[in-house]
């Protein structure tokens, strides 16, 4: 016999610690049944060995290496010279299997009979138990066991479960399992095998392996190996390719070559897509072993998982990467139509984003771009979660692919990818692809797209006619394919209304965005200031319209901040903020305009801290602004907010940066009352008058600022001539804005007040205090300079009355700037953001957090980082410091 199968391999020098595991295999042993079951490479062995050489139980474990060809006999014989080398004395009679093939009764009988009467217990530690193929070898196990009154006790490793009744054992209490999941290294398990090694690895990059391996204990050795090995072990971590690796080598010898040719010839051709139904497996075989094959496998732990007890599973993507590479070389060719064929059968199976990535996999760009196009779900290659992936899949299709449906998706790709230029030539070769016969889904793509173009290009009369004809289009296609997609009305209806609002028509812009807001059903429909009838739709839900929604509702913000509704631009925004956040919006994907409407708000109301805060966070979002209009007030916000901290060349900075060759007049002429605002504050009355005589596009704002220059250079009657252009009262349509109004009314109190009528001065000075009280326009007054104090120092009744002037005041409604200088809180924590922030107070670690909130570490990550957001801070100890501040905690 050999010595070897009787010893346990050695304990590996560099070893990662696992006192719970080790813990767990302890209690077990002192049960009839401990079974450590994962797959190959999962690190059973070298746990049963570690524990084995650990010594500290009272007899030392027994050690038997199972192998493939043991008959029951020869198993017998070995397990009975494993517990002669043990110490363990049976009786004579026992005796020994009398041929290999199998065992009596009656042996079994007297071992268990001699096990029972052995004063201690046996600990036998079986090896690869899953080679035991007989199944007359477990039957005889289970019955050994039942019948050694604790005589025996046996620990089992093992890459699938045995052919034990294990139901049996687990409803007695009488086995301790420790399987894939626990075997899995964690973070910390990586970190310190990688400091055994001698290898100084950032945290970024052992997320990386983790992320690759999956924990994959013999993956993360053997990458450490490579990496003492790599001049640079980070860059290795980038670019470690499967094919090239000791890992590949590993997985196709110990996993794939292990399979009987039918099972490797399914395994090759399934790793080309992400998740594997049995009837998709089939589809890729020819064969109709499916399900079969899939079961077998997953029950083998052979690197293939179901999905949440689901009929799909899934390959440990390090060896369907291997497997990929391995298919590339062994079988050129064959991939691209493996991914033909899949893209196919997810299509016909209604699975529209999976059919649409393999179908370009396969380089099929006609197929791929009609399942956008026919699906109505061209809208995806612009919002939601799949947009970059989807527009990744399209970065490989050649220019000029014919075809109406491929020169649609690239109008859509260049679309967002923020190119005017690309998406008009790729819509020129769609309208020449289209024609009489082309289906309703096609051109309504293309009028889709046509209004996205025109917002783009500031062209509000073609956004206007895609629109018109969009509308059309839609009776045309079936009610239930519209019904499948209702993120396309609130898509088309959020653009159009963008454009509107680029082209300066607050009122339709506002009614169109309210009616986008309403499409996206009850989640839109509960926004305050949002109600549209004949667009509810009670008791039903519209996924997918999360993305649109944040587009409408940043719109709408836009809309009221510049009609001078504050209160209601701080509502949308913040909507804006809290969809955004639910819906898991990437940071990538955030324009900003929620924050950029925050601090126009902030700074009307004179609270710098919260403008400069909010306007901060407007920059750093990474998504790019949606429109030259909406870049262009973001630029006379920031310029306000400069001017206001005392920058006038950083205000002046901010609107020269803007390019002005596709913007409207009105938004020309928003940017020439910033500028004037700014020559004004640096007391060049003259460049104030020049560059609002040279805007093209006249209104009450520019006739507010023309009087206000004038008024600057002494010129009190042309002011008052030009403040007639302003009407006195209205604010419905498209009427002077609130903030407009209130400030010809104060500026009509100044000249009244140079003209000696302080009766008529004290009257419109009232007025525009009642027209700013409401929203808390405060930066107006203050602009005057000294003139407002000494009225409200001659009129105390008055300064009492509107102490709401004064910052910090009691009727201060904004959110104020707090004592320590730092912005209040935008939103509320959620109720499990709280129960983080009290896990971070007690010192907790993210992995700590997680397992007492019973949650995943990425998912405390995700909470951590909304709770930094929302109290303005970068760090754990700030958050919870503010937290305390703010009575949260």
């Amino acid at each position: 016999m050999l010595t070897a199968r009787f010893t346990p391999p050695a304990v590996p020098e560099l070893l990662v610690h696992r006192p719970e595991l080790l813990g767990r295999l302890a209690a077990g042993a002192r049960g009839p049944l401990t079974l450590v079951n994962g797959p190959a490479g999962s690190g059973k062995t070298v746990l049963a060995a570690h524990w084995a050489a650990d010594r500290r139980a009272p007899r030392p474990p027994m050690w038997l290496t199972v192998e493939p060809d043991d008959a029951p006999g020869a198993f017998w014989a070995y397990v009975l010279e494993a517990l002669h080398r043990g110490g363990v004395t049976l009786p004579p009679e026992v005796g020994m299997p009398a041929r290999a093939e199998g065992v009596t009764r009656s042996f079994l009988v007297r071992l268990a009979d001699g096990l029972a009467a052995s004063p201690q217990p046996a600990v036998l530690v079986l090896d690869q138990f899953d080679t035991a193929r007989p199944p007359a070898t477990a039957e005889a196990l289970d019955f050994v066991l039942r019948h050694a009154a604790g005589g025996l006790r046996i620990v089992l490793t093992s890459r699938s479960d045995p052919l034990l009744p294990l139901h049996r054992y687990r409803a007695a209490g009488e086995i301790v399992e420790i399987r894939h999941a626990d075997l899995r290294f964690t973070h910390e398990d990586a970190e310190a095998l990688l400091g055994e090694h001698r290898l100084d690895i950032s945290q970024p990059g052992i997320r990386r392996l983790m992320e690759r391996t999956e924990g994959w204990a013999a993956g993360v050795r053997l990458c450490a190996l490579a990496m003492q090995r790599s001049a640079d072990p980070e860059a290795f971590l980038r670019q470690f390719a499967a094919d090239r690796t000791t890992i590949a080598g590993y997985l196709l010898a110990e996993v794939l070559d292990a399979q009987p040719p039918p099972t490797q010839d399914l395994l090759l051709r399934v790793c080309v897509t992400d998740r594997i139904h049995p009837d998709l497996a089939d589809a890729l075989t020819g064969r109709d072993d499916g399900a079969r094959t899939l079961a077998g496998l997953a029950r083998d732990n052979a690197f293939l998982e179901q999905v949440d007890a689901s009929a799909w599973y899934r390959l440990h993507p390090l060896f369907a990467e291997v497997l990929r590479a391995h298919l590339r070389q062994r079988c050129p060719g064959l991939e691209p139509r493996l991914h033909g064929r899949a893209a196919r059968w997810l299509a016909g199976t209604g699975r529209l984003t999976e059919a649409v990535l393999q179908g370009a996999a396969a380089g099929d760009w006609p197929f791929a771009a009609a399942q956008l196009v026919d699906n109505l779900a061209l809208g995806r290659l612009l919002t939601g979660m799949e947009a970059d992936r989807l527009g990744r899949a399209f970065d490989g299709m050649p220019p000029g692919t014919a075809g109406a449906a491929p020169a649609l998706v690239a109008a859509a790709c260049r679309t967002a990818a923020q190119d005017p230029a690309g998406c008009e030539d790729a819509l020129r070769r769609a309208d020449a692809a289209l024609t009489d016969s082309s289906g309703p889904a096609a051109r309504l793509g293309r009028a889709f797209l046509g209004v996205l173009a025109g917002r783009a290009a500031g062209d509000l009369a073609a956004a206007e006619r895609a629109a018109v004809d969009a509308d059309r289009l839609l009776g045309e296609l079936p009610p239930a394919l519209l019904a499948a997609r209702p993120e396309l009305r609130a898509l088309l209806s959020a653009h159009l209304g963008a454009a509107e609002l680029g082209a300066g028509h607050l009122e339709r812009a506002g009614a169109t965005l309210t009616a986008a807001v309403a499409a996206c059903g009850p989640q839109g429909a509960q926004h305050p200031g949002t109600e549209h009838p004949g667009t509810e739709h009670p008791g039903t839900e519209h996924p997918g319209t999360e993305h649109p929604l944040c587009e409408a509702l940043g719109s709408l913000a836009l809309v009221e901040l510049l009609r001078g509704r504050l209160r209601r631009a701080a509502e949308h925004a913040r909507a804006c903020l809290a969809v955004a956040e639910r819906s898991a919006l990437p940071p990538e994907r955030r324009a900003g305009v929620d924050h950029l409407v925050l601090a126009g708000v902030a700074v009307e109301q004179d609270d710098l801290p919260a403008a400069r805060h909010h306007l901060d966070l407007a920059a750093a979002a990474t998504g790019v602004r949606p429109d030259p209009a909406t870049a262009a007030r973001a630029a006379v916000i920031g310029a306000r907010i400069a001017l206001a901290e005392g920058d006038a060349d950083a205000a002046l900075a901010a609107l020269h940066a803007v390019a002005v060759a596709r913007l409207s007049d009105r938004v020309a002429a928003e940017l020439a009352v910033a500028e004037s605002a700014v020559h004004l504050g640096r007391g060049d009355a003259e460049a104030a008058l020049k560059v609002l005589d040279a805007a093209a596009a006249d209104g009450p704002e520019r006739a507010v600022a023309r009087a206000r220059a004038l008024l600057a250079l002494g010129r009190g009657a042309c002011a008052a001539q030009a403040l007639e252009a302003v009407p006195a009262a209205g604010d419905d349509g498209d009427a002077p804005a609130t903030t407009v109004r209130a400030h010809a009314s104060l500026l009509r109190a100044q000249l009244a007040e140079e003209d000696g009528d302080a009766e008529e001065a004290r009257r419109r000075l009232a007025e525009a205090l009642a027209l700013a009280r409401p929203e808390e326009l405060r930066r107006m007054f203050v602009e005057t300079g000294p003139w407002m104090r000494r009225v409200l120092d001659r009129d105390p009744a008055s300064a009492r009355l509107h102490g709401w002037l004064t910052p910090g005041a009691p009727v201060r409604t904004a959110r104020a700037a707090r004592a320590d200088g730092r912005p209040p809180v935008v939103e509320p924590l959620s109720a499990r953001e709280v129960e983080v922030l009290r896990k971070a107070a007690e010192m907790l670690s993210t992995e700590e957090m997680a397992a007492e909130l019973f949650v995943s570490a990425n998912t405390v990550k995700t909470h951590l980082k909304s709770i930094y957001r929302k109290l303005c801070v970068t760090r754990r100890s700030d958050a919870v410091h503010r937290a305390q501040d703010l009575g949260m905690l």
